[in-house]
């Protein structure tokens, strides 16, 4: 096999340590009947004219993808391959000294359904780009969905870019600090005992045996993880996704979706099945509470997904190769928006606009909090997305779809600086709804109706922040950052099984004092039905109710109306039953199901539920308020991002029916 000349090895130590040089050899694209094949001295990638799909990625002379995977070897979840095909040469790098080329491969849908496999069909026509420039030591991708109003009305499932890699080079896997590590094998997981679900299996052999493997415990939140990939220990090479933006992107900075794991068969029996390492970028996914991208019959909607890189790097070590990632995708960021795209509907920089502003946060009853740690950005106006009919999920009425959830339009956004003034750059012309949310603040910060014009810097009057309360506060549980990543083991929430390990941390049930009890050692992230049978290890048993207990001291005792107000972040029950003092105080229901428990996470989808009640019902001195979930399966839980109770004795109390 071809390996690189003492030259290039020497120049890679001299650039860094253990990064390889640029090339500067041209652009060349080349073609046959089934195919392009672009190259540029560093890599080689063949595409597909009937799929799109990318069959070969060559690095270093070695085979990146793998070519044993039913599907292809990297590949958009809808492709091209059922409508009006054309296939052409976007970029010409003959055109251009070959400093850049680009292919297109493009489906006419006519009306029809487009694309296959997991991620469903939609009808819209589907392009599909790749694009190499000199240089570069990788390849850039990127899909145009556009649905003119003459289509039949539709909705986009699971969608995303997948790559299958070569098994036989790569066996490190890193998505963060946390999930920086090397990876079962083929064997192992073909080999392992199957737990709760198809996807998780406890390991029979190999360097985790005995602990289960599930590819949920890789997932990452979109906006902090932009470079994530497989490296090879034997060969010092990595592959790389990169977002340069997320814009692109569903459900905001606080998405959670898959990134990396090793792919895996569900047929069981299947002992030599294939099982390669796999990357994928996510833009429309149905995990932790999932998003929507529902198209009407009357909408003329185009989205451009990307386009992001697949970067090939080679290093000393997997630490070296991940921080040259790293780098690469802090200067993709910066240049952001690409210059280079064209045809389709990508504003270029001078084409985008900026809004900027301050914050100032005014919240009475905390007025010693000030914004740390927080995000600001724009997102499409609310809207009601249609149930069935293309509408993507079922049921009767149509469903609000807010930042969290749409996947149809871009959102743009920051980290805001401390004394709380924010910039956000290279915003698409339109109208949006600006967003902060905040550690330490409870809800969120909006205001409506934010146009932004091409090329214009947008200045924003001085804005204050006044976070909602229904009264004095008494107390509260953890910190509101919509996650549960400050309670007992949400730091280490990326395992399989917590829930099965619940019963032998707490086998008394969580019994917290305000006060003298600390979140971060006596509240378990997730309270889950409390499995009462030892003998299970594999999650699929039932657990009996569980009741959490929270007791505080009142110096007398109180009257009028009491708000506890809990923040979710992971909801797998229907209800959670409150009581204080040994009375019902009813029940929070209308809880969404977002899968965050049975999927290891420990932020989805975030909601706010408030049950208030008559403040008569405490008493001076010690008051016990209980927390529970019903009996039913150990995932069926939920993870609280902060729980606490207000009081307002000028207010009236509530009508208890309200919340029988």
């Amino acid at each position: 096999m071809k390996r690189l000349s003492l030259l290039v090895i020497a120049s890679l130590v001299l650039l860094a340590p253990g990064i390889r040089a640029e090339s500067e050899t041209a652009v060349g694209i080349s073609e046959d009947q089934d195919s392009f094949t672009l190259t540029n001295g560093m890599v080689a990638a063949r595409v597909s004219k009937r799929t799109g799909d990318l069959t070969s990625l060559r690095y270093e002379d070695l085979e990146m993808l793998d070519g044993k995977s039913a599907r292809g070897s990297a590949y958009w979840s809808h492709d091209v391959s059922r409508g009006r095909r054309s296939a052409r040469v976007t970029i010409d790098p003959a055109a251009n000294g070959g400093a850049r080329g680009e292919v297109s491969i493009q489906g006419i849908s006519g009306g029809g359904p487009m694309g296959s496999g997991p991620g469903g069909s939609v009808i819209a026509d589907i392009e599909i780009r790749y694009a190499l420039g000199r240089g570069d030591s990788g390849l850039y991708t990127y899909c145009v969905f556009s649905h003119p109003t003459n289509y039949p009305a539709t909705s986009v499932g699971e969608a995303r870019f997948c790559a299958k890699l070569n098994d036989n080079i790569f066996d490190w896997m890193t998505v963060d600090a946390n999930r920086n590590m090397e990876m079962i094998t083929a064997y192992d997981w073909n080999h392992g005992t199957q737990m709760n679900m198809k996807e998780a299996r406890r390991m029979n052999s190999g360097i985790y045996r005995g602990q289960v493997e599930h590819k949920y415990d890789y997932s990452a939140n979109q906006f902090d993880v932009r470079a994530w990939g497989w490296s090879s220990t034997a060969r010092h090479v990595g592959i790389w996704f990169i977002n340069p933006s997320v814009e692109y992107l569903s459900g905001g900075p606080t998405k959670m979706e898959l990134s990396a794991h090793r792919d895996a068969t569900f047929d069981t029996n299947a002992l030599t099945a294939p099982a390669p390492p796999t990357l994928l970028n996510y833009w429309r996914g149905s995990h932790y509470g999932g998003s929507l991208c529902a198209i009407a019959e009357t909408d003329a909607w185009t989205k451009v997904i990307g386009p992001f890189l697949i970067y090939c790097n080679s290093g000393q070590s997997h630490d070296v190769m991940w921080k040259d990632a790293l780098a690469r995708a802090s200067s993709e960021s910066n240049a952001w928006p690409y210059d280079w795209v064209s045809g389709v509907d990508y504003p270029h920089k001078n084409e985008r606009g900026t809004v900027s502003g301050q914050i100032n946060l005014n919240d009475p009853g905390a007025p010693e909090t000030r914004l740390g740690r927080w995000l600001v950005g724009l997102s499409a106006p609310d809207y009601a997305a249609p149930r069935g009919n293309g509408g993507g999920f079922s049921g009767s009425g149509p469903r609000r779809v807010d930042w969290q959830n749409d996947a149809k339009h871009y959102e743009f956004w920051v980290r805001g600086d401390s004394d709380g003034s924010f910039s956000i750059p290279n915003v698409r012309p339109g109208s949006y709804t600006l967003h902060a949310i905040a550690d330490g603040v409870l809800c969120e910060f909006t205001l409506t109706n934010i146009v932004v014009e091409s090329g214009e810097t947008l200045r924003l009057p001085a804005l204050t922040w006044e976070p909602v309360r229904y009264g004095r506060q008494l107390w509260d549980i953890g910190i509101p950052n919509r996650s549960a990543s400050e309670f007992f083991k949400g730091d280490e929430y990326y395992h399989w099984g917590w829930y099965v390990e619940y019963p032998k941390l707490f086998p008394d049930d969580v019994h917290y004092v305000i006060g003298r009890s600390d979140f971060r050692k006596d509240w378990f992230f997730e309270q889950v039905p409390h499995n009462e049978d030892p003998a299970d290890t594999t999650g699929r048993g039932r657990g009996r109710s569980t009741t959490w207990t929270v007791a505080f001291d009142l110096p007398q005792a109180p009257h009028g109306k009491a708000t506890l107000r809990l923040a979710l972040c992971g909801v797998g029950a229907r209800s959670i039953a409150v009581g204080v003092n040994d009375q019902s105080l009813g029940a929070v229901t209308g809880l969404v199901y977002n899968a965050t428990i049975n999927r290891d996470g420990v932020a989805g989808n975030w909601s706010e539920r408030d049950l208030a009640f008559d403040a008569a019902k405490m008493k001076a001195g010690q008051n016990l308020m209980t927390l529970t979930i019903p009996a039913g399966s150990l995932t069926s839980g939920i993870a609280y991002d902060y729980l606490r109770l207000e009081l307002d004795e000028s207010a009236p109390p509530p009508d208890p029916a309200v919340n029988e």
